[in-house]
C-alpha cells in the first residue's frame, strides 16, 4: 500500500509535536528554533516551545538560556540551536579582519560578557547606513559580523538585547560535502515530511548560514553553485539515507524510517506562525486545503486573517487560525475557521482547555 496524505500528516504531528520534556532535550530534539522579535502576544520561540516542554512559560528560553549550552544563528533563519547544529554552520568566513573589526574583538575579549552600550563608550555611537535604507549602529553592525564569523557569542540578553562574549570552541574544518549532508539530513527532519522542491529551496537559504558546503563546492558558474544542494538530496535520496513518496503530485521526503502512524490527541493547540508544523506554506496547503499568511508586514486594510493570526491546531486538522490580545490581566482570544467551526462540546472544551494553558503560559513565574 503506497503512502497516503494522511500517514504524512501523521507523521508530522507526532514526530514535530513530541511529548513534553525539558528545555534543553527539547531543542535538542527539535534541532533548531525559528526566533522573531515580534511579541504578540509572545515571541515565537516561546510559542514554538510551550507545546514541546513541560510547564514552559514564556521567557523561559531567555532566562535560562545562559546555562544550557545553546547557541543563537542563523540555519534557514535566525533562531535558537544546540551545539551539535551551530558546528556544522562554521567556519564560514576565512578572510582577515578589519581594523575596527579586530578592535571590537579585543575589546569583547577583555570583558566576561559585553553589552553594546559598553563598546559605544569606547567608540562613539556613530551611524551608517544599513541594507535596508535605514541606519544603524557602526558598532553593531560590527558585532554581527563578527557574530557571524563564530568569533563571538550570544552569552544572554538584557531586556532583549544580545550581550556578548568571545567564543571559546575552536570550529573544526568539516569535508564540504560531508557538512552539506548533514545539513540537508538536520534540516529534513526538522521540517519533515517536506516536499522535495521545498527542501531544495530551503536548503538554497544556507547560502548565508553555511556559505562554504552549499555555495562554493564548485566556482566555476552560479549554474553550478545553485546545483550543490540539489545534487546532495539525489544522492541522499539514492542512498537511503532519505526516503521518498509521491502523494497527489508532490514528492516528499524525510529521514530514512517508517512514517510514524499515531492518533491525533482531542486537543487544541495554537501553533506559532513559524512553528516547524506551519513553516513551509506549500506543505500546509497541501495539508490542509487553505493557504495560510504571516501578515504581520501585510498593510492593515490588506489583511484577510489578522495581525499576528496563529493557526489553529484542532487533532490532526489546521481548522482556522486565532488572534491574540491581552487588555491588562483579560486574554482576549478570536478565532477564524475556514470553514464553520467544528461542533460540539468535545471541540469546544478543548478550545477553552487550549485558552486556559495560554493564559498560564502568559503569566510570569513568581
Amino acid at each position: 500500500m503506497g503512502v497516503t496524505l494522511e500517514a504524512l500528516k501523521s507523521h508530522a504531528l507526532a514526530s514535530s509535536l513530541f511529548k513534553p520534556t525539558t528545555l534543553r532535550r527539547a531543542i535538542e530534539r527539535l534541532g533548531f528554533v525559528q526566533a522573531d522579535p515580534i511579541r504578540s502576544p509572545a515571541r515565537a520561540q516561546d510559542l514554538i516551545l510551550r507545546h514541546r516542554v513541560k510547564d514552559y512559560a514564556a521567557g523561559d528560553l531567555e532566562a535560562q538560556y545562559a546555562k544550557l549550552a545553546l547557541e543563537e544563528d542563523y540555519l534557514y533563519a535566525y533562531g535558537f540551536m544546540p551545539e551539535a547544529t551551530w558546528r556544522l554552520l562554521h567556519p564560514r568566513v576565512s578572510t582577515g579582519l578589519s581594523s575596527s573589526e579586530q578592535q571590537v574583538l579585543e575589546l569583547v575579549s577583555a570583558q566576561k560578557h559585553l553589552h553594546p552600550r559598553e563598546l559605544e563608550e569606547h567608540l562613539g555611537r556613530a551611524r551608517e547606513q544599513n541594507a535596508w535604507g535605514g541606519y544603524s549602529k557602526a558598532t553593531t553592525r560590527i558585532l554581527q559580523a563578527l557574530h557571524y564569523r563564530g568569533m563571538i557569542r550570544v552569552s544572554s540578553r538584557e531586556n532583549g538585547v544580545r550581550v556578548y562574549q568571545t567564543t571559546k570552541i575552536q570550529h573544526h574544518q568539516i569535508e564540504p560535502e560531508e557538512r552539506l549532508r548533514k545539513l540537508v539530513l538536520l534540516i529534513a527532519a526538522i521540517l519533515a515530511p517536506l516536499p522535495e522542491r521545498s527542501l531544495r529551496a530551503t536548503l538554497r537559504l544556507l547560502a548565508h548560514a553555511a556559505p562554504n558546503p552549499t555555495f562554493a563546492l564548485r566556482r566555476s558558474s552560479s549554474r553550478t553553485n545553485l546545483e550543490g544542494p540539489t545534487s546532495a538530496v539525489k544522492a541522499l535520496i539514492a542512498s537511503g539515507d532519505l526516503t521518498s513518496a509521491e502523494v497527489d503530485g508532490h514528492r516528499y521526503v524525510w529521514p530514512a524510517g517508517n512514517l510514524i502512524r499515531k492518533s491525533p490527541p482531542e486537543m487544541v493547540r495554537f501553533l506559532a506562525p513559524f512553528d516547524p508544523l506551519v513553516w513551509d506554506r506549500r506543505r500546509f496547503e497541501h495539508f490542509w486545503g487553505w493557504a495560510y499568511r504571516f501578515e504581520a508586514y501585510t498593510p492593515p486594510l490588506k489583511r484577510k486573517l489578522g495581525y499576528y493570526a496563529m493557526p489553529l491546531l484542532w487533532r490532526d486538522e489546521v481548522v482556522g487560525w486565532v488572534n491574540i490580545s491581552r487588555n491588562r490581566a483579560k486574554l482576549n482570544v478570536k478565532a477564524g475557521y475556514v470553514g464553520t467551526a467544528p461542533k460540539g462540546d468535545l471541540f469546544r472544551n478543548a478550545f477553552d482547555a487550549e485558552v486556559q494553558r495560554f493564559a498560564s503560559f502568559l503569566q510570569p513565574k513568581r
